[in-house]
């Protein structure tokens, strides 16, 4: 995580990641852009995928997954993961396939998930609507520069993916202070994604223990909330099967650490990442490949507006 400190970041709060398009009416649109559709996507070095202005029932994985998209000479560039954020691929993320573009359409190799086609609409200055003609869905994306796009908003604001991207996150440190709790003995946490609330795992296996060899003893039900005023600070509830559910201040430390501070007995914790999970690598690269673990999800569904139809 790249930490950017700018004026413009209240801004980018307010507009960045507002659904503006609820109901988007045809005059809206640019209707004869003055400018080809290569230039068009290079006018901006990211594309912010604003999933919850989503048109349509369909889904496009690659798009799905993403928090950026970047076009560069032929090559796709994606942000996929809240690790790293602004610091994999010098802002861009990684590769993640090839496009080609004329005549108003752009084509999509990706990597894992194939081929897809767009019909491109410019909305207005910085907005595109990509329209998948195959799944009759819409995804609008909005145009930012590396040096005025606000990471640290997307880091803070998306919590709950970011704690999806480790295999497991083990205690590392336990405060001295703070009265004895039934949660000094949980030494593993993994979070599963699921939507809005999401599963977790809990583990009192001896620290160290390898990620593979964790036998996981209680499941429940977490979720991430905002603290007013502060959108470095989040909440995190579990919600446990078997006893009351746990109340944490949620602070991030770095891309691999996290504080937990433990109100009711005034404990603080904290847990290292395991098991990093970078989301949609090729197949033939080392390591993991994580493709249909996770889906970013959008608040509702409504029908597409639009009935575009390629000619």
């Amino acid at each position: 995580m790249r930490t950017i400190k700018i004026l413009l970041s209240f801004v980018l709060a307010t507009t960045l990641f507002t659904s503006c398009y609820t109901e988007v009416h045809v005059d809206d649109y640019v209707d004869e852009p003055t400018i080809s559709i290569h230039q068009l996507l290079n006018s901006y070095e990211l594309w912010y995928v604003d999933i919850n202005a989503t048109k349509g029932f369909g889904e496009t994985p690659f798009l799905q997954k993403a928090f950026t998209i970047s076009f560069r000479g032929g090559v796709v560039y994606a942000n996929n993961n809240i690790v790293g954020l602004g610091d994999n691929g010098n802002g861009f993320g990684i590769d993640i396939g090839e496009y080609d573009a004329y005549n108003m359409i752009l084509d999509v190799e990706h990597d894992i998930d194939g081929f897809s086609t767009f019909d491109v609409f410019q909305v207005n200055n910085n907005t595109i609507e990509l329209y998948n003609p195959d799944n009759d869905t819409s995804y609008f994306l909005n145009g930012y520069n590396r040096n005025n796009f606000d990471y640290d908003f997307v880091f803070y604001d998306n919590i709950h993916y970011f704690l999806q991207e480790y295999e497991a996150w083990e205690k590392t440190y336990t405060s001295e202070f703070g009265a004895i709790n039934e949660f000094d003995n949980e030494n593993f946490l993994a979070f599963l994604p699921g939507g809005n609330d999401s599963e977790f795992w809990s583990s009192q296996d001896v620290a160290g223990t390898n990620v593979n060899n964790l036998q996981w003893d209680y499941t429940g039900v977490y979720g991430v909330g905002d603290v007013t005023n502060n959108m470095y600070l989040k909440t995190l509830t579990l919600d446990y099967d078997f006893f009351n559910n746990e109340y944490f201040e949620l602070t991030v430390i770095n891309d691999g650490t996290i504080e937990l501070y433990h109100p009711s007995s005034e404990t603080v914790y904290e847990f290292k990442g395991r098991g990093y999970i970078q989301f949609l690598k090729t197949a033939d690269e080392k390591g993991k490949t994580k493709v249909e673990k996770r889906r970013k999800f959008k608040k509702q569904r409504v029908d597409n507006p639009r009935e575009n139809k390629r000619v």
